[in-house]
């Protein structure tokens, strides 16, 4: 089987993902590595938008801060802006559903009873949740037209303790502000950057990842897109191909073969952001943000009892976005359950290729804690071609 991801664009891959030496930071370009799709891997049966991320969701903006410092600070903070304007005077409709509880979830409480969400979502290492959201809280109240209000920031991590020293609580108010200050609607960053650069997946490097679906005009023309903030175990498969286990890494290995402990990898967590610009009420989000487990489950996710499996779903189409005070009723429109299904399926195929992303762009990282080394691509491109994942788009018809 071919594809446009030659044999000799492997080895270059390969070779260039040079052994990190101990005790030093290394993070290759990840404009070394493919994404997915430009690898060949074909994910599902929906169009993907112009840059295949989250940003192909009119009006959200991302940004990262990497923090490398030291030889023992590995992490970084992503943000999400949901929608342009104030998103404290006009908030707009969203849903955090968790697959699993075991996290630090900053203002999940609040978005659960209001079904809103009013100031954009953080994403960054466990015990750094906390100084992030004193942050977030600082740089609302600097945009035009906020008060004296209390404010509810939404802020998510995964745990990179792997590699990085979160004891320190190395993000703080310049890393924030950095953060939102420079998101944009362009290209996203994937990868060892921001949130993901000292968390893993599977055992192996991962970090963050996006991608997106465009539904057909037929089904609404609607946009979906999915960022992750990869830190799990499991099984690794992609497309169906086992990856995991015919490369040797896989949860409760240990268990079944030789006594590996390096290779026991169950636990970990994932933060999952769905955006939408679908005309969504918090009830539609919440059946929506539930299928994103779904793309996780079809990577070789269970969902490990140690594992933070959060999702948090927003709908940025101003025909459900209400002022915060109003003396009168206000008028929404949003789509019946019966128009959910073609979401449902696009949310599930992008969360999916957004993991995988993750994966095929993350880079090795390493600090006086530890290492966390990238998928070998050579190795990988080998089990997906021996399964015969690759180039669906050509070799199997709609």
């Amino acid at each position: 089987m071919t594809n446009k991801f030659s044999a000799k664009m492997i080895l270059q891959f390969f070779l260039l993902s040079a052994i990190a030496v101990p005790g030093t930071s290394f993070t290759q370009s990840d404009n070394d590595r493919p994404r997915a799709r430009d690898a060949g891997l074909i994910v599902g049966i929906f169009d993907t938008g112009p840059l295949n991320a989250i940003t192909d969701v009119a009006g959200v903006r991302v940004g990262h801060e990497t923090v490398i410092r030291g030889d023992d600070i590995r992490s970084g903070v992503t943000a999400i802006i949901p929608a342009p304007g104030n998103l404290y005077t006009h908030p707009i409709p969203a849903w955090i559903h968790v697959g699993n509880g075991y996290g630090k979830m900053v203002g999940e409480t609040q978005v659960r009873e209001f079904g809103e969400i009013e100031t954009p979502i953080l994403l960054t290492c466990t015990l750094c949740v906390w100084s992030a959201a004193n942050a977030l809280k600082e740089w609302m109240y600097e945009q035009p037209g906020m008060g004296e209000h209390t404010l509810n920031p939404v802020v998510g991590e995964t745990n990179d303790s792997r590699v990085n020293n979160m004891w320190a609580d190395p993000i703080q108010r310049e890393e924030v502000f950095a953060a939102l200050n420079n998101a944009s609607s362009g290209p996203v960053a994937e990868g060892s950057v921001g949130a993901g650069t000292g968390t893993q997946a599977f055992g192996w490097k991962g970090g963050i990842g996006t991608s997106s679906r465009v539904l057909p005009a037929e089904l609404g023309g609607y946009s979906v897109g999915v960022l992750v903030q990869t830190n799990y175990g499991g099984a690794l498969s992609i497309n169906g191909a086992p990856v995991g286990r015919e490369l040797g890494n896989y949860s409760f290995r240990n268990f079944l073969l030789e006594p590996d402990t390096d290779s026991d990898k169950e636990d970990g967590s994932i933060m999952m952001v769905v955006a939408t610009d679908a005309p969504l009420n918090a009830r539609s989000l919440d059946r929506m943000a539930k299928r994103a487990m779904l793309g996780l489950g079809r990577t070789g996710s269970f969902a490990s009892n140690g594992s933070g499996d959060y999702v948090i779903a927003f709908s940025t189409s101003p025909s459900v976005r209400k002022p915060r005070t109003s003396d009168e009723p206000v008028a929404i429109q949003v789509l019946v359950n019966e128009s959910m299904s073609p979401l449902f399926a696009a949310t599930a195929e992008a969360t999916e290729e957004a993991i995988y992303n993750a994966i095929f762009k993350a880079t090795t990282v390493s600090s006086s804690r530890g290492e966390l080394r990238a998928i070998p691509m050579e190795d990988l491109m080998r089990v997906l071609e021996k399964y015969q994942v690759l180039n669906w788009d050509r070799e199997i018809s709609r």
